[in-house]
């Protein structure tokens, strides 16, 4: 074993900073034993000085990130910060400074993923970041590495705890949207602000990331279709346990069956009950993967928290001080299939469509017209009316959203039909 230390650096020291600072204490023997090498944090940089982190020595703390990943001496900056700036010039400026980097910046990575790789290949250093998605979950090695030899068709999960506890809670107890958020908020789960999580910008971060690696294309997160759960009602629960449902929040990476191009979405959905995602309780996180060659497999666990996310990071850790000592680079950026995202309008799926209509006869036959004029085959169809008024909950077959946009359309201007009450995509079939 070299008894010369690799050096690391630490930008931030949050929740999960301060566990990445923990864990490499007190397992520094193990690490050693893993790597070849001891390995020694060599500064943290924070915005507090001040304050008292527990086994940190006070001498290590800066205030100044950018002085610290400009020593010239480290071997590897460990980014949890988060955010765009200045997470992005430091990581820069380590590559410059000849330091590989482990991150868990969704955000970051979904934005200028590319131009990072960029950086970190012209100075022959990794950039890993297993953590920014699906905390714990080994899910990007598996899609970059193991599955490596295979074709990807899908990625479909859950990649955001906060969403699935209420949409859970919801389910579960037939309680209101704010009211779950609220009991999510008391518990830690969710943020004072939670605009992040339950409107999909999180999600669809997450999803960006994915789609890149599993098709070897580039994918940023304005490509990335968002939709939030805050519309989802105790109604549309009731409606998914009619069809043997319930209700997810989903990041859906597909590749087209031409196999031409792909598409990445966030938004709810109804998952049958038979499904695997179906069965993920509470703030876990789940990833159904589809394959041709290994055909369908699911990455489950924590996907937050200072320990599990911190996980992740001492997994990507160790790796890349592994390559420093063997004197190269683990997998880069792999985009050379360079596929193009198809818009939303392009993507297929079934829908299920809750109308507000006339209790009066005629009313289902001119619903099943607009539907037959716009190419949207219907599956099945329920009706309910008392005094004059009518709920009619309609089904597709698969149809592409452009025509359900138009067949929506088509609908509210119909006499009989008062309001379209709820429209909710069916996946997982």
């Amino acid at each position: 074993m070299r008894t010369r230390p690799l050096k690391v650096a630490l930008l931030g020291c949050g929740v999960v900073g301060s566990e990445v600072a923990r864990i490499m204490t007190t397992h520094a023997d193990d690490l050693a034993a893993r790597i070849g090498a001891p390995v020694e944090l060599a500064g943290v940089a924070v915005r507090r000085p001040s304050k008292v982190r527990e086994g940190i020595d006070p001498a290590l703390v800066t205030t100044d990130a950018t002085a610290l990943v400009k020593r010239g001496d480290l071997d590897v900056v460990v980014e949890v910060i988060g955010g765009i700036e200045p997470a992005r010039s430091l990581i820069t400026t380590a590559f410059e400074h000849g330091a590989s980097v482990v991150s868990a910046n969704k955000a970051l990575l979904a934005q200028d993923g590319a131009a990072l790789h960029a950086v970190a290949d012209e100075h022959g250093k990794d950039l890993y970041y297993e953590a920014a998605v699906a905390g714990a979950i080994p899910l990007i090695r598996p899609l970059r590495e193991s599955l490596a030899g295979d074709k990807i068709n899908r990625v479909m999960g859950i990649v955001n705890g906060t969403t699935n506890f209420i949409l859970d809670k919801m389910d579960s107890t037939g309680a209101g949207y704010q009211e779950a958020l609220d009991e999510a908020t008391a518990l830690g789960y969710a943020e004072a602000d939670p605009t992040a999580d339950v409107e999909g910008f999180d999600a669809a971060a997450k999803a960006a990331i994915l789609a890149g690696i599993a098709f070897h294309s580039r994918v940023r997160l304005d490509d990335v279709y968002r939709e939030g759960m805050t519309e989802v009602t105790a109604a549309d629960f009731a409606s998914a346990k009619n069809m043997g449902c319930t209700i997810k929040l989903l990041a859906i990476c597909e590749r087209a069956a031409d196999g031409g191009s792909v598409t990445a979405r966030v938004h709810p959905a109804m998952i049958p009950l038979t499904h695997p995602l179906a069965s993920v309780r509470g703030a876990y996180n789940a990833v159904f993967v589809e394959s041709d060659a290994a055909g369908q497999l699911m990455f489950y666990g924590p996907g937050a928290g200072g320990a599990p996310t911190a996980s992740a990071v001492l997994g990507d850790l160790v790796a890349v001080c592994r390559n420093r000592l063997a004197g190269g680079t683990g997998p880069g950026e792999s985009a050379y299939a360079a596929l193009p995202v198809s818009p939303m309008g392009d993507v297929v799926t079934r829908y299920h469509i809750s109308l507000d209509v006339a209790d009066k006869p005629g009313v289902l036959a001119q619903v099943a017209t607009v539907f037959a004029e716009h190419g949207v085959s219907i599956d099945t169809v329920r009706q309910q009316g008392k005094d004059g008024e009518a709920s009619l909950v309609v089904v597709t077959h698969r149809a592409s959203d452009a025509s359900l946009n138009g067949t929506v359309e088509a609908l509210r201007n119909l006499d009989t039909v008062r309001g379209v009450a709820s429209i909710m995509r069916v996946e997982g079939e």
